[in-house]
């Protein structure tokens, strides 16, 4: 069963830290739960897709929602769209209370990698935010702020893509999602 979703802390560590990690180390978790669920609750460090190079932060992103069944969104558990919603949220926090300061702070190369490790998180945050939208859809919900979120995912892989192969910082952040 996940664990508590969306519980982000104020306890930002507001240090940049560099991470080559990039998407190799980022893992879906899979856990099986009876009711259906493919997706278990991590930290937001873990599944963190900002470090190592910018330009494949849409693939890097879609690994970490593989095994939902884009074919059934109206299958979705409720566990799953949790965490997916947890996920949007774990990557708006660190982007408010991690990114920005560390980028206001830094200069040179240093900021701009931090920029490429903002845009890669805002990638994340974004494709948790339409999936969730999609998903909320497909089980009955309201779709009414799906285009203008998918109008700023396109354009912030855009803007990943054009910074392809250039360094990319991750932050340390703690939450859950």
């Amino acid at each position: 069963m996940p664990k508590k979703a969306a519980s982000s802390t104020s306890a930002a560590v507001a240090t940049a830290t560099a991470s080559a990690a990039g998407a190799a180390s980022n893992t879906v978790n899979v856990t099986a739960a009876g009711d259906g669920s493919v997706l278990k609750a991590s930290t937001y460090n873990a599944i963190s897709i900002s470090g190592g190079t910018a330009g494949n932060a849409e693939t890097e992103a879609n690994a970490l929602f593989a095994n939902i069944d884009r074919n059934n969104l109206a299958g979705v558990s409720a566990a799953d769209l949790k965490i997916i919603k947890g996920t949007h949220d774990a990557a708006e926090d660190a982007e408010v209370q991690v990114f920005n300061p560390a980028i206001a702070a830094a200069s040179g190369a240093a900021a701009q990698a931090l920029q490429n490790g903002k845009i890669k998180n805002k990638v994340l945050k974004l494709t948790a935010e339409v999936l969730g939208i999609q998903i909320d859809a497909a089980q009955g919900g309201s779709s009414s702020d799906l285009a203008a979120e998918q109008a700023k995912l396109a354009n912030n892989i855009k803007l990943d893509t054009a910074a392809a192969g250039q360094a990319s910082t991750a932050v340390d952040f703690t939450a859950t999602t």
